[in-house]
């Protein structure tokens, strides 16, 4: 049986085990880990506080998490080691392996190679 909106309030936690509010009515206090991060914040091993929820026709209603403000710790500092393993991450990803050029792009993963070699090798032959 699907939930209606009514159904997802739930302020003391009695029917889903923790407090639960419809979907965009969280109470002041409380954010996501988007929101956190939009603010400079992380969970910073903290438990889920509440959830929101937003029910749907057919499937499981829709689930976000929501952590305490007060309890966020600060994102931590890019260091250089993790600066420049992310740089050579990147571009592992910009380098084609069949041309082994760099393509100025992050290689679809669907293609595994970029758009020129994909062409030259799917082309009808002539």
């Amino acid at each position: 049986m699907p939930l209606s909106l009514a159904d997802c309030f739930d302020p003391t936690g009695e029917r889903f085990g923790l407090p639960t509010y419809p979907w965009k009515l969280a109470p002041d206090g409380y954010a996501t880990r988007r929101q956190l991060r939009a603010r400079g914040l992380r969970p910073g091993g903290q438990d889920v506080a509440a959830q929101l929820l937003r029910p749907r026709r057919r499937r499981e209603p829709l689930t976000a998490h929501l952590y305490r403000i007060d309890q966020a710790k600060p994102v931590r500092p890019m260091t250089a080691g993790k600066r420049a393993a992310l740089a050579k991450a990147l571009a592992a990803r910009r380098i084609c392996p069949a041309c082994r050029t760099d393509a100025g792009y992050c290689i679809p993963r669907s293609l595994g190679m970029c758009v020129p070699c994909n062409d030259t090798t799917t082309s009808p032959a002539a």
